[in-house]
């Protein structure tokens, strides 16, 4: 089969302007804390200034100024098969066609749960919800009403949405603005959440020594990607597996970012590991707002209107977030040997190129990888974990960022975020990334 690739990277002007960029940046900061939707889209991290994305196509990204860039970010996370995709555009087109919103239940909630539940065995049931952070906040509350306990286990660096009780010590834009949770959180909510350091397995057999029969759930990221890439130890999530079953507190596997990307299965797969309750989203709605939580029937089966846990939303099963999700998802199931061959090899290239060029440079980087996201911390290493993640050369890093941005190259701005790429990236978009990253280094190694 084909995958879409575009051109090289053509040349370009050093002292290309971005007037538009400029200008609409300009009127944004009028209108929106920050001019952004988004905290990190603000480039507060690492300077400069925010292009304005005008289209993207396969791995690409064009600004309002014409410029173009190879994406490494892929909307956080979702554009597995580039941005684009002619079967999900296709898709999304005829289901626009019939109405963009019914709230009223449609065949294609059912289609797409049911090729969700074919790759991941430890959904039995589930709901569709709008983003990560209405399934994460769900799956809490569904935890605690399963348990009838209070406190939530998280890990430090580890995001899961912005709700009350999960922004203390997360990740992503947390991490990178160095926020250690978030005004307007009550104490008592934030004292409800034990934030432990990732990959220590005494530490969370220390929490519920500490409070028996008080811990609900176990909350993370099986891989690490909001604070960076982080991989999980030798046995780890095993440990952690057996723990909560041993305590009576719920497993939860929050795979908005790993789900589909890591594996077919996401992590879960990748590892080995069953949960009690799963979230995922990013590559479900391939592309649209979609989260979802769902998990083993006995706990699902609480959800109202069959029992006490209520959960709703209007745009819940949205028509277009479905279609554009199920045609994802079958061209994943279709293609997964070929996708996911390509992925690892493609990011396998790119990621070690790149680190290649640094220690060329005498940078030191680590690179933690698995699969098709991954990070260069500007940091000796090893990392595994968010304390030594945190003492990453933020500086440095963003003075990369900002020459790879200059010479055609969109890289998450932030250090703490993790790095995706697509099907449609391929050995033109390697070969362009590793010349950038080798001038970059150069360019940076003089600011």
């Amino acid at each position: 089969m084909a995958f879409y690739t575009e051109p090289t990277m053509s040349s370009r002007a050093a002292t290309h302007q971005r007037s538009k960029s400029q200008a609409l940046q300009q009127r944004a900061e009028r209108l929106f804390p920050g001019g952004v939707n988004s905290p990190v889209r603000a480039f507060r991290a690492v300077g400069g200034e925010p292009p304005f994305v005008e289209r993207a196509q396969g791995a690409w990204i064009f600004d309002a100024d014409g410029k173009r860039y190879i994406d490494y970010f892929g909307s956080w996370g979702p554009m597995i098969l580039g941005h684009a995709f002619p079967p999900v555009v296709e898709a999304i087109e005829r289901a626009a066609r019939n109405s963009a919103s019914f709230g009223a239940s449609t065949a294609a909630e059912g289609d797409l749960a049911e090729r969700v539940i074919a790759c991941y065995p430890a959904i039995e049931k589930l709901r569709f919800v709008s983003s990560g952070t209405e399934a994460t906040m769900s799956a809490i509350r569904l935890a605690r009403a399963a348990t009838g306990r209070k406190i939530i286990v998280k890990f430090e660096g580890c995001y899961h949405g912005h709700s009350d009780g999960l922004l203390v010590k997360a990740g992503s834009g947390v991490a990178t603005f160095g926020i250690p949770g978030s005004a307007g959180v009550p104490e008592e909510i934030a004292q409800l959440t034990l934030a432990l350091p990732y990959n220590d397995l005494p530490a969370v057999e220390a929490a519920f020594a500490a409070h028996p029969g008080a811990i609900a759930a176990v909350i993370l990221e099986p891989v690490v990607g909001n604070a960076g890439c982080i991989l999980p130890a030798a046995g780890y999530l095993a440990g952690l597996r057996d723990l909560t079953a041993r305590e009576g507190a719920l497993f939860i596997a929050d795979e908005v970012m790993t789900g589909f990307r890591v594996a077919l299965g996401g992590a879960l797969e990748l590892y080995g590991i069953d949960a009690d309750l799963v979230t995922l989203g990013k590559i479900v709605g391939g592309g649209l707002p979609v989260g979802v939580f769902g998990g083993k029937r006995r706990f699902m089966d609480l959800l109202a209107p069959l029992g006490p846990v209520y959960q709703a939303g209007t745009l819940s099963g949205n028509p277009l977030a479905m279609a554009a999700g199920v045609a994802t998802l079958e061209y994943l199931q279709g293609h997964a040997g070929e996708v996911y061959r390509r992925l690892e090899a493609t990011a396998g290239a790119v990621a070690e190129g790149v680190a290649g060029e640094a220690a060329k440079a005498g940078v030191r980087l680590t690179l933690n990888r698995v699969g098709s996201m991954w990070t260069w911390f500007f940091n000796p290493g090893p990392i595994t974990n968010y304390e030594q993640a945190a003492k990453s050369d933020t500086a440095a890093f963003g003075r990369f960022h900002r020459a790879m941005l200059d010479l055609g190259v969109w890289l998450p701005p932030s250090q703490f975020e993790a790095a995706f790429l697509s099907t449609a990236h391929g050995a033109e978009e390697v070969a362009a990334t590793i010349a950038a990253a080798g001038e970059a280094f150069k360019l940076s190694a003089r600011q």
